[in-house]
């Protein structure tokens, strides 16, 4: 079965209402695509985004959710509330959310349970950092975080699983194919004992780790790549167009 690529930018902290050109621009190139196309931006403009872009293939998500609905979490944003704004999508367990604010896997998977029950689509991520890599536990680590992190009713028409290296996130380093193709192989294997081998096959497998236009048609092309989780190469049409037309 051929799954379609999604590429999926992740704003991060960055973008301000005067960057709804970017959006509107990168609308056009989703439009082009045989791909699905989704830019996760700060909560501040996901409905003038979503507003922006009506009527285009780009889809756009959000970046976290909280576990809860709602309740006294000050700061905190319900997966409800993304579907709200507009959002269709929202990636869950980045590594920056891990490292940065303690996530845990059990938190991960709460909160795509969250965002599955809201309706959206989740992006999980998994990966390993440079020590873990170093001493041999990449695929040890990444199949632990995957079972922990996703629910056990998951689909693959609801959630993808994206693989960031962590030490290779805005460092400009990538891993060598067959390093990535032995992760995405493992994460393939993981999903079949858990959902067996016809589902497993369905599951799309993104790549994440400073992917930009100068290698995305590489990285696409290893075995088991069905798209990416793009960072700073997403913040601007003109970079992000050469990615999203190597999809598709």
């Amino acid at each position: 079965m051929a799954r379609r690529p999604i590429v999926a930018g992740n704003w991060k902290m960055n973008g301000w209402r005067e960057s709804l050109n970017e959006i509107g621009a990168i609308a056009g190139a989703a439009g082009k695509a045989d791909c699905d196309v989704v830019l996760c931006v700060p909560a501040t403009l996901i409905t003038d985004a979503y507003t922006l872009t009506q009527g285009t293939w780009l889809k756009i998500g959000g970046q976290t959710c909280h576990a809860r609905a709602s309740g006294a979490f000050t700061g905190e944003i319900a997966a409800g509330m993304l579907w709200d704004a507009g959002a269709s999508h929202v990636i869950l367990g980045h590594s920056e959310r891990r490292a940065g604010h303690g996530e845990t896997d059990t938190d991960v998977r709460e909160k795509a349970e969250a965002a599955l029950h809201a309706g959206l689509f989740a992006i999980v991520c998994v990966g390993e950092n440079e020590e873990e890599r170093d001493a041999g536990r990449a695929i040890e680590v990444v199949t632990g975080q995957l079972a922990h992190s996703l629910p056990g009713w998951a689909s693959a028409d609801r959630v993808a699983i994206a693989y960031e290296p962590v030490w290779a996130i805005g460092s400009g380093r990538t891993p060598k194919d067959e390093e990535i193709a032995e992760v995405v192989g493992a994460i393939r294997s993981s999903l079949e004992e858990r959902f067996g081998a016809e589902a497993a096959e369905t599951f799309r497998v993104l790549y994440g780790g400073s992917v930009a236009a100068t290698n995305a048609g590489q990285v696409f092309a290893i075995e088991g790549v069905d798209g990416a989780l793009v960072g700073g190469a997403s913040l601007r049409a003109e970079d992000f167009e050469p990615i999203i037309a190597a999809a598709g």
